[in-house]
């Protein structure tokens, strides 16, 4: 652990931080887990705030040779434009303020439809792009896990209950369903994100009381909405029993979708001791698990076959990430992330799929060579 005297809260270097810009050192959180990478953005005061709520801090040594650096060069600020991604970047910020809020009763629960409605702006600037953040999950800021799980949850449930044909109240209480169901524990999804050991007595009897916990907590908040409170209390049930925290058999189509959602969400995502199951996986397994099930064949068809963000080899010999589903079958546009040997490379081709001398031949496993992948190489600068 590092010592207090190694540390500088956040507050005492906002001379060095300019909103917009890139960080100069890397932000921490109070148990010492990544927050903000150097280079990443603080892109508004709202997000500075939010950390240092947070107990944020950089490491001292850090801190004073940039504060040498500057002192010898007074290099001017660059202040860079929010792209779409920076966008999505910001919104995870401001849930994380909003579900803190929500937790110590500080802010009323009808501020979540309006973060909701946000995010759903996000998604329908692009839904791929979106689907891609979701699946890309390199940085490992593991403090962020249940907010960055949180939000793939309600873009996964947006768009799959859009694919079934829902109308908007429908659709609003399933995402907001999703954005909500883990309130109670976000410290704890946190935590067992890191953990090496299996979960503890305790542990486990949180998990199991968490969907009632949520519901008590919206409640509490000022949520009325029957459906999303319903959506969030059966979100582990399963159809003929099984599930927690009732061992129901009937379940609502809603908590059906979102359990799906939730199971698949979090097989894809990395954690400090456990690698991500590979997204093509874990599309296969809902459908092994819920074979004929209609409910379940949308969130799979809403994702395609290789979603957007996952890694396939190409006939061609080339690897390669997946950007925009298709239309209609299974052949998605990819773009390269080497040459035909199979060698990371920095050039980059957008390839159809659908193209004999470009089918994808198998799923490639996360690795080191293709572990970090900006979304501006493949889709280029997005504005929002």
């Amino acid at each position: 652990m590092t010592g207090s005297s190694d540390r500088v809260p956040l507050a005492d270097v906002r001379d060095l931080l300019h909103i917009g810009s890139p960080l100069p050192f890397r932000v921490l959180d109070a148990q010492e887990r990544l927050l903000l990478n150097e280079g990443q953005l603080i892109q508004d005061e709202a997000q500075f705030e939010a950390l240092t709520e947070r107990g944020a801090w950089a490491e001292r040594a850090n801190v004073e040779a940039e504060r040498k650096a500057r002192a010898a060069a007074a290099a001017p600020t660059v202040v860079v434009q929010l792209s779409l991604f920076d966008r999505w970047e910001r919104l995870l910020w401001q849930f994380d303020r909003l579900a803190r809020g929500l937790v110590r009763r500080e802010l009323p629960g009808s501020d979540l439809p309006m973060f909701y409605e946000a995010l759903r702006a996000l998604v329908d600037r692009d839904p791929d792009i979106a689907l891609f953040l979701c699946t890309r999950q390199e940085d490992h800021r593991f403090a962020l896990y249940p907010l960055r799980h949180s939000i793939h949850c309600a873009v996964l449930a947006t768009l799959t209950a859009r694919h079934l044909g829902w109308d908007k109240d429908q659709i609003d209480a399933l995402g907001q369903a999703a954005l909500s169901m883990n309130l109670a524990i976000l410290e704890l999804q946190a935590t067992m994100a890191e953990q090496d050991d299996p979960p503890t007595k305790k542990q486990l009897e949180l998990i199991r009381a968490h969907p009632d916990a949520a519901v008590a907590l919206l409640r509490a908040s000022g949520i009325e909405a029957e459906e999303w409170l319903a959506t969030v209390a059966d979100h582990h049930e399963q159809r003929g029993g099984g599930g927690y925290p009732r061992n129901k058999h009937e379940v609502s189509p809603g908590a059906h979708v979102l359990r799906n959602i939730d199971v698949y969400m979090a097989k894809i995502s990395p954690r400090a001791k456990r690698p991500a199951v590979l997204p093509q996986v874990a599309v296969r397994q809902i459908f092994q698990q819920n074979p004929g099930d209609p409910l379940s064949m949308a969130v799979i068809k809403t994702l395609g076959v290789h979603p957007p963000g996952s890694l396939v080899k190409l006939r061609s010999g080339e690897i390669a990430v997946a950007i925009r589903r298709p239309a209609s079958g299974t052949h998605p546009l990819v773009a390269t992330l080497s040459d035909r040997n199979g060698k990371p490379s920095g050039e980059t081709h957008r390839r159809n799929t659908a193209e004999p001398d470009y089918e994808v031949e198998a799923p490639v496993p996360n690795s080191k060579e293709f572990a970090r992948i900006m979304p501006e190489r493949v889709y280029g600068i997005v504005d929002c």
